[in-house]
C-alpha cells in the first residue's frame, strides 16, 4: 500500500487509525492496532487521569509501534490528562469535542502530533487555523455522539477535503475495504475505524453488548438526545424511554435527568441491555461476528486491494 501524508505524519504502515471509543479503546484494542500495522488509540474520555496513565504505560509494553490517545477536550481534567500524556510522551493526540486551539501548540511542544475530530468544513476550517497537523471528519453514521450537522460521510468528506490543504481522515460507517476505498476517492488519505474495532476480540466492551451488536441490522441504530449532543444508540430499552421523552417535548433539563450519570457504561462496558445507553454506529448492521484485529485488519486491507483492483479493469 502506497505511503501518503498520513502515514508518514504518524509513521504507521496503513492508512487506519483506530476510533477513541470510551469503554472500549482500552491499551488491548490500541496496542493491537498498532501491532497490526495502524495506529491504535486509548480512549481518555472513559478514564480518571491516573487509570489512562495505566493504559498508556500498557499500551507501550504491549507494541513498539505508534500509539495515540483521543482526548475529549471538555473533558474536567484537561490540565492532568495532558500532563500525563507529556509526561508518558505520547507520540499522537486525536482531540474532539472542543476548542483545539487550546492545547494544539503545548502538544506540539512536546513533540505530539495531533489530529481533530470535526462533523463539518466550517470547523475543519477552524481547526487547521488552530495549527493541527491532521483533521478527521466524521459523518453522522457514526456510533455515539455526532454532529450537529447529521451530514453523512459521502457527503462530508469530499467538502472538508476541498476545504483545508492539511490531510483528511475519513470517519463514520467505514468497516469494509470498499467503503475504505470509498474514502479515499472522497479525498481521505485514511480512515478512521470504530464499530468494528468496537465489536473485535480486544475490544474491552463487555460480551453482551458485542453479541447485541452483531445481531444489529439496518435501521437498528437512531440519533437521540438531540438538545443534548446527538447520540447513536441501538433501539433498545432505554432508546425507547428517550424517544418517548422527546415525543412529549420534553426540555434538555429532563433529558439529562433520564440519561443521569454512567449510562453509557453501564450499557457497553458492564453490558446491561436494559439499563444501558449502547452507543454504536450504522456499520453495526454489516458485523455478525466477533474476530481478533489482525483478522480484520488482514481482512480490511485485502478486500481494499480488491477494490482497487477491481476499479482499475
Amino acid at each position: 500500500m502506497t505511503n501518503n501524508r498520513i502515514t508518514s505524519l504518524l509513521g504507521i504502515e496503513y492508512p487506519i487509525i483506530a476510533g477513541g471509543m470510551v469503554w472500549c479503546s482500552g491499551w488491548r484494542l490500541a496496542s493491537a492496532v498498532s501491532n497490526a500495522g495502524g495506529l491504535g488509540l486509548i480512549g481518555a474520555g472513559s478514564m480518571h487521569p491516573e487509570t489512562l496513565r495505566e493504559h498508556i504505560v500498557k499500551c507501550k509494553a504491549a507494541t513498539h509501534r505508534p500509539y495515540g490517545v483521543n482526548v475529549p477536550l471538555l473533558y474536567p481534567e484537561m490540565d492532568k490528562v495532558i500532563e500525563i500524556i507529556i509526561e508518558e510522551k505520547v507520540p499522537v493526540v486525536v482531540t474532539s469535542a472542543g476548542n483545539p486551539k487550546t492545547w494544539t501548540a503545548k502538544l506540539h511542544e512536546a513533540g505530539c502530533k495531533v489530529l481533530h475530530v470535526v462533523s463539518s468544513s466550517k470547523f475543519a476550517m477552524k481547526a487547521e487555523a488552530a495549527g493541527v497537523d491532521a483533521i478527521i471528519a466524521e459523518g453522522f453514521e457514526a456510533g455515539g455522539h455526532n454532529g450537529k450537522e447529521e451530514t453523512t460521510t459521502m457527503c462530508l468528506i469530499p467538502s472538508v477535503a476541498d476545504s483545508v490543504q492539511i490531510p483528511v481522515v475519513a470517519a463514520g460507517g467505514i468497516a469494509s475495504g470498499r467503503a475504505m476505498a470509498a474514502a479515499m476517492c472522497l479525498g481521505a488519505e485514511a480512515v478512521q475505524i470504530g464499530t468494528l474495532f468496537a465489536m473485535s476480540e480486544e475490544s474491552s466492551a463487555h460480551e453482551n453488548f458485542k453479541n447485541l451488536c452483531c445481531e444489529a441490522g439496518e435501521g437498528d441504530t437512531a440519533l437521540v438526545l438531540k438538545k443534548l449532543g446527538p447520540t447513536r444508540i441501538l433501539k433498545r430499552e432505554f432508546y425507547d424511554q428517550v424517544i418517548a421523552a422527546e415525543n412529549r417535548g420534553a426540555s434538555a433539563e429532563e433529558l439529562k435527568e433520564i440519561l443521569g450519570k454512567g449510562r453509557a457504561k453501564k450499557g457497553i462496558f458492564e453490558g446491561d441491555l436494559v439499563e444501558g445507553e449502547l452507543e454504536i454506529g450504522q456499520a453495526s448492521a454489516q458485523i455478525s461476528k466477533i474476530r481478533p484485529i489482525a483478522e480484520i485488519m488482514t481482512s480490511l486491507l485485502e478486500e481494499y486491494k480488491q477494490t482497487l483492483n477491481r476499479m482499475q479493469k
